[in-house]
């Protein structure tokens, strides 16, 4: 039997994200059937069976979710909404005994009020379980066992069952989060943009807690990501327990096999914070992996990693100032009796982002990072113009709801011009 999904991701990678799920059909599926459909703002469309549901679950990097759609139909009132829901055979799927969950979202919506739609959802199918069971399910907003999402335009409404629980970037190993953090299916995404293949050299050289190159690390060894998590499709009815354990023991059994490994993954991470690296090297150890190699670094005062180029990529703090202690002449972190137990940095909000620091790390880029292609993330249009780089290219992402662009910066020999300083790039 094949069903329709909906998988949301971070706007920005809708492509990135259609190319990932053909692949995980090509290594993962067997044959089972799997179609791909519409790319749309936030997300990619798909028809498959629970196979596909289960293994999208399991090795989509870049999905913020895996939704099950239940009902499409139009509506001009909360009461057409209430209609369509009450409707719906919740009971194929869950009993009233498990704990449930509605969310609403909507573009463009002529209802006044999402909140009163959320609870004519949530009685909908209250109501219908109470018809056919005699009981109502209890609403938990924190932890559900089941959650239901609707998604209205300004003329539909399409009824969503989740199939994945948590959001699939909470892959279970992140406890410590940097200043900037970086959800890690947008971290997955960018390393896709960057068209960077294990064995390549990866350097972040601003890494906080880690998450490029836990991602990066992952990727290398075959690692699924979320293999060590549980779905919300696990207390549903319908799904296929036994095609699930399959999928489950192969994820388990090449993580096994990535812990025996003793590959040189050619992974490399700095950062001026040696409390963020002591963060990063406990992710790294919840996340199973041991071969990454990190040390304390200013940014400024960053060398190649490996004779090899390869890809840097960062996500510098957005409009802040990094304010250095302790650093020596060349740039370098020295310890003193004053700041051996202190934080090595402090990040201050300000209105212009730290021009100084920018330029020394254009500096650091073009003088030592020759035949690198370097990716940076950043909410700042004028980047470039503060590196004194020209980009190659631009892609605009979004972090959460905040605009970004991931500029690209090819270091050839030669090629590499100065921008004048009043020189900005266009949105």
């Amino acid at each position: 039997m094949s069903f329709d999904f909906f998988i949301p991701c971070p706007r920005g990678l809708e492509a990135a994200l259609a190319a990932e799920l053909a692949e995980i059909a090509t290594r993962h599926l067997n044959g089972a059937p799997f179609t791909a459909g519409a790319q749309v703002p936030g997300g990619v469309h798909f028809r498959g069976g629970w196979a596909a549901g289960m293994a999208a679950n399991l090795h989509s990097r870049i999905a913020s979710r895996v939704l099950l759609k239940i009902a499409h139909r139009p509506y001009r009132s909360e009461q057409d909404i209430y209609a369509l829901a009450l409707e719906q055979r919740w009971e194929q799927w869950f009993s009233a005994r498990e704990t449930l969950r509605v969310d609403v979202t909507a573009i463009k919506s002529p209802l006044r009020s999402l909140e009163f739609t959320t609870l004519r959802v949530k009685d909908a199918i209250c109501d219908r379980l109470r018809e056919v069971s005699g009981e109502r399910p209890n609403i938990d907003t924190s932890a559900p066992d089941v959650r239901v999402f609707a998604f209205l335009t300004a003329t539909d409404c399409t009824l969503y069952l989740d199939t994945s629980g948590e959001p699939l970037f909470k892959r279970g190993w992140r406890l410590d989060k940097g200043a900037a953090p970086l959800r890690e299916n947008l971290a997955a995404g960018i390393l896709r943009l960057t068209g960077w293949t294990a064995g390549t050299p990866l350097y972040d050289p601003m890494c906080g807690s880690g998450t490029f190159l836990a991602e990066a690390a992952q990727v290398a060894l075959n690692i699924a990501p979320g293999v060590e998590r549980r779905f919300g499709f696990e207390k549903l009815k319908q799904y296929e327990a036994k095609t699930w354990q399959t999928l489950k023991a192969a994820a388990m059994d090449a993580k096994h096999a990535a812990r025996a490994s003793r590959s040189d993954l050619q992974i490399f991470g700095s950062d001026i914070s040696g409390d963020m690296l002591i963060k990063a090297r406990a992710n790294f150890e919840r996340a199973g992996l041991s071969a990454v190699s990190l040390k304390q670094v200013d940014a400024r005062g960053m060398a190649p990693p490996s004779s090899e180029p390869g890809i840097l990529v960062a996500n510098p703090p957005y409009g802040e100032r990094i304010e250095v202690r302790g650093r020596n002449a060349r740039g370098e972190l020295r310890e003193t009796r004053e700041n051996r137990d202190d934080d090595s940095f402090r990040r201050v909000q300000e209105e212009a982002p730290d021009s100084e620091f920018f330029k020394a790390l254009g500096d650091a880029l073009k003088q030592r990072f020759t035949g690198w292609h370097a990716f940076i993330l950043t909410s700042d249009r004028k980047l470039p113009g503060q590196l004194r780089l020209r980009e190659s290219t631009k892609t605009p992402l979004f972090n959460g709801a905040l605009e970004c662009r991931l500029f690209r910066f090819d270091l050839i020999a030669g090629s590499v011009r100065q921008r004048p300083a009043n020189d900005t790039p266009a949105a």
